[in-house]
């Protein structure tokens, strides 16, 4: 007999959905336009998260260890069809606790979680610290420093991360910083700061274009001395592995030095899809805000969704909304279920969810018209928002490049 294949959701997670559907359509909907206007972290709606069990570790990773891989996107979906700024703010600290959750003991993941979301009286957030102002897509070329201070079992942390979400107001940030730069990006590795550890300051917050409720700021590190016990993984495991690395790029020389790269390229992909799933809740939301626009608007003495001009852009906003949440559910279930990306599934996912959203997004606005041009109508924060998921987890051109560099097996630049 052949197995069973099916798209439905089991009970479990209808259930799911339409929980966070609920509390997106309930609290974070009439709370969007008020928390992007203000530009402004919105504690009142985490607290309410926390309240109801949206916000805390323990919803996350029972979504994450969903066997058929779809809990996370589907959360990411739902939450960010509610609003992506809120929603962001909600999912940011997840980046971190995820870092420490990759690469930390079981120590380190019991200590520095629970620290990382606070609780629903006292909530927290936590803040993963990778890009910095000359080192985004290109992570080789990240210049924090950390040094080992052997004497002290200290750690001194120094330079200047940038992009961070809650940079500077976490309680607890995650940061990569390099500790053997003749290696690359394998030379890199991860560290808890702690909170209020001197040194650490927020530099620049920045004022968006789009996602505008959750805070974005450089974070900078002045000879920061974290314990050796922050170090993630420990340092016999980091020694191990910096030994491992430098052994394979003597052998290989430069071409070692190509694997090396794509091999830490390759660990980002598992995560992409998660990024597709926001931008397929964005263009779901704006869609929706359209069609119901299109419907009782009228022009002519009719509706405006009896024009094709109108009907067919809805028909292909809806296919394509459709077509990106398959290759999200795809990549999401391969990461899930251990097979390979061997055709970089993961990326193509979020390149083209991404795009989706930014076009879905600017037709909606089109349909309304100068009503969409208003901030009336959410379809205007919807497009501003829709522009970052081209950018963050990797640029649209950095999807291409992993792409093609899959498909091809060549080193195209």
């Amino acid at each position: 007999m052949a197995a069973e294949f099916t798209l439905d959701l089991n009970d479990d997670q209808k259930q799911v959905r339409d929980w966070l559907h609920g509390f997106a359509e309930n609290v974070m909907r009439p709370a969007a336009a008020e928390w992007d206007e203000r530009e402004e972290t919105p504690w009142p709606i985490i607290q309410e998260a926390a309240k109801v069990g949206i916000y805390s570790l323990d919803f996350y990773a029972q979504q994450f260890f969903d066997p058929t891989g779809l809990g996370i996107p589907m959360a990411m979906e739902e939450l960010f069809w509610g609003d992506a700024g809120i929603a962001l703010s909600i999912v940011g600290t997840g980046l971190a606790a995820v870092g420490v959750l990759a690469n930390g003991t079981e120590e380190q993941i019991g200590t520095w979680i629970p620290q990382m979301y606070g609780d629903a009286d006292d909530v927290k957030v936590a803040a993963f610290c990778s890009s910095e102002p000359d080192a985004g897509s290109d992570v080789a070329s990240m210049r924090t420093r950390a040094v080992y201070d052997e004497a002290a079992d200290e750690w001194v942390l120094n330079g200047t991360k940038t992009w961070a979400t809650n940079g500077g107001i976490a309680n607890v940030h995650v940061v990569v910083a390099v500790v053997d730069p003749e290696l690359g990006s394998k030379g890199h590795a991860s560290f808890i700061v702690p909170p209020n550890t001197p040194g650490l300051s927020q530099g620049q917050k920045f004022k968006k274009h789009g996602i505008r409720a959750s805070h974005t700021a450089e974070v900078v590190l002045d000879n920061v001395r974290v314990p050796g016990s922050c170090l993630l993984g420990g340092k016999e495991k980091l020694d191990e592995r910096l030994a491992r690395a430098r052994e394979k790029a003597a052998k290989a020389g430069k071409e070692g030095g190509e694997r090396v790269k794509n091999a830490a390229m390759a660990t980002f992909e598992a995560s992409r899809p998660a990024v597709g799933a926001m931008a397929v809740g964005t263009a779901r939301a704006a869609y929706e805000v359209a069609l119901d626009y299109a419907k009782t608007r009228e022009q002519f003495g009719r509706p405006i969704i009896d024009n094709q001009g109108v009907a067919f852009q809805l028909a292909d906003m809806r296919t394509q909304i459709d077509a990106a949440r398959l290759l999200v559910w795809r990549a999401s279930w391969m990461a899930t279920t251990g097979k390979p990306f061997t055709s970089a599934e993961g990326s193509m996912s979020k390149l083209y969810a991404s795009e989706v959203a930014k076009k879905v997004t600017a037709q909606a606005v089109q349909i309304l018209g100068g009503n969409g041009f208003t901030r009336e109508y959410p379809v205007e924060r919807m497009h501003r928002d829709a522009a970052i998921y081209t950018i963050f987890e990797g640029t649209s051109e950095i999807q291409r490049l992993v792409i093609a560099r899959t498909l091809s097996g060549m080193p195209i630049r």
